[in-house]
């Protein structure tokens, strides 16, 4: 994916250009999208592969395919009119042409693990662009940089940097089958950005077909736009179809550790300290907690809270033990605690496989996940004992999915809060991700309701003014865009997700798209 290449599909479409419309000209939605698409392709080319209509047989597999919550999946769901895959970037300038033109609506879909399903559901008449079949990973290890089409997933990506070098990485997130195209577009953390930064701090260039139909990289999008592609959310903005991204390098083997205490095992005391040490450990270590509850050994048929605290090291055992003795003593961790592996056994790792499995795990798509609620906080002063011990009695309540707290620090508390849209930097001790299950139609509202009433008592101990979430985890309860949004609407989620950066986003979406074609319930406003 190199420049000459952007340069001569932009050649290649000039005349398309010249006729690209600036308003909807028609209302016919299905046919007159069909009628379009076919006329634009014209009589050499056939839709066949690439558009699946509601009486095709195609039609469910495909949009289910994506789907990574399974409440999505209800039939009260609003469905696409139409899934469009392109097999090229013609196919998706000839797809938001004809959307314009029969008054059609467009979501756009990488991987679909999107917490609010906003990429394949909306309640007007809409077509999906799934961008699936664009995939491609290109590495070139001279300059230690990849281009990355949007469709890829994590777990395409970091297999096909393990096969070029198994002495780089990139800082992105564990989960192998989340899309690149929403993953980098949101900011995207894993267990090295405190090393290395956001998977969207490594992005350095890019490609969006936008608005007007244009394809565009980063030098003929302008560093504005550039800026709001890298943590703004991406597809406010047009179709980014993909990422020249910078390799990290990795040492040859790092060291991994996980060990887990009850309440009666001290753990409220060892969290109440993690809490100050994780973000102050040097970048080379991640020390992550997850919080779950679990049977309880001292009371027959009762339950307990559980904490995990799980680290990668890049670096070797031998270092890792004298530092945690030296920071953290009272985890009480032995050489034996320590696993040793190459860093791309530790993504198969923090992935929830063995280290030992087939790297080809990582190139399965498809995952089923329950269906779930979720919310994310960042906490800036400790929580103290009572409001851990709080929290603790809250989860025995529910005993929800595993709690997962994220410390910060490292190169995150060294990046200016306006680098990018991404605002949650210096001053952050750590993040949280919270979720329940909703296993059933009928106890959905009880379990969003404990979770709401969670998130209510969080509130003396998180982030304030504004209380700050992570747009990877979009949460719809924070606020949504009403009609065509405005500005002002969108300050009550958008303040949360970029805190001051939220109003020169809405400027970029403004000069790039001011008539706000691209919109979803959280989408930015123009401002």
């Amino acid at each position: 994916m190199a420049t000459s290449m952007v340069k001569l599909a932009f050649l290649s479409i000039t005349v398309f250009i010249s006729i690209f419309p600036s308003a909807s000209t028609s209302a016919g939605h299905d046919k007159g999208f069909l009628q379009c698409f076919q006329t634009m392709l014209g009589v050499d080319n056939t839709t066949s592969g690439v558009i699946f209509t509601k009486t095709s047989s195609s039609y469910e597999p495909i949009l289910k395919s994506s789907i990574r919550n399974a409440r999505f999946l209800d039939t009260s769901v609003p469905k696409p009119n139409l899934i469009v895959t392109p097999h090229n970037l013609f196919h998706i300038q000839v797809a938001l042409f004809c959307s314009k033109k029969s008054g059609l609506q467009v979501r756009i879909r990488s991987g679909g693990h999107d917490y609010e399903g906003l990429s394949y559901v909306s309640h007007v008449p809409f077509i999906i662009i799934d961008l699936f079949n664009l995939r491609s990973i290109t590495i070139n290890m001279d300059e230690e940089t990849a281009w990355v089409e949007s469709g890829a997933t994590l777990g395409e990506l970091y297999y096909a940097i393990e096969k070029k070098s198994e002495v780089h990485g990139f800082p992105a997130g564990s989960c192998s089958t989340v899309g690149v195209g929403g993953h980098l577009s949101g900011g995207g953390f894993g267990t090295i950005f405190r090393k290395y930064g956001l998977a969207s701090d490594n992005i350095i260039d890019a490609q969006i077909i936008n608005v007007n139909g244009k394809i565009l990289n980063r030098t003929l999008m302008g560093e504005d736009l550039f800026w709001a592609i890298r943590g703004g959310g991406g597809s406010s903005f047009g179709v980014i179809t993909a990422w020249k991204i910078k390799l990290v390098p990795v040492p040859s083997k790092v060291a991994t550790f996980d060990v887990s205490r009850t309440l009666d095992q001290g753990a409220t005391t060892l969290f109440h300290k993690w809490q100050t040490i994780a973000p102050k450990l040097p970048k080379e270590l991640f020390l992550h907690t997850v919080v779950g509850v679990t049977n309880s050994a001292s009371e027959e048929g009762g339950k307990t809270v559980v904490v995990s605290f799980s680290g990668l090291y890049l670096g070797t055992p031998e270092n890792l033990l004298p530092l945690m003795q030296n920071s953290f003593a009272e985890l009480g961790l032995r050489r034996d605690n320590f696993t040793e592996m190459t860093w791309i056994q530790s993504v198969l790792y923090f992935a929830g496989f063995s280290k030992d499995e087939s790297l080809e795990v990582l190139l399965r798509r498809n995952q089923t996940s329950p269906s779930f609620k979720a919310k994310s906080d960042y906490v800036k002063e400790p929580i103290p004992l009572h409001g851990l011990e709080g929290l603790w009695k809250m989860l025995l309540l529910e005993n929800p999915p595993p709690f997962i707290f994220t410390p910060y620090g490292g190169i995150m508390s060294e990046i200016s809060e306006s680098e990018t849209p991404f605002p949650h930097r210096k001053g952050n001790l750590y993040g949280i991700q919270y979720s329940v299950n909703l296993v059933s139609n009928e106890e959905a509202p009880k379990h969003i309701e404990w979770l709401r009433r969670l998130h209510a008592y969080l509130a003396p101990y998180v982030s304030k003014f504004p209380r700050q979430a992570y747009l990877n985890y979009r949460d719809l309860d924070l606020g949504v865009n009403r009609g065509n949004s405005s500005y002002e609407n969108g300050k009550s989620w958008g303040l949360k997700y970029f805190n001051c950066n939220f109003e020169r986003l809405a400027r970029v979406k403004a000069e790039v798209d001011p008539g706000n074609f691209f919109r979803d319930e959280q989408s930015i406003p123009p401002l």
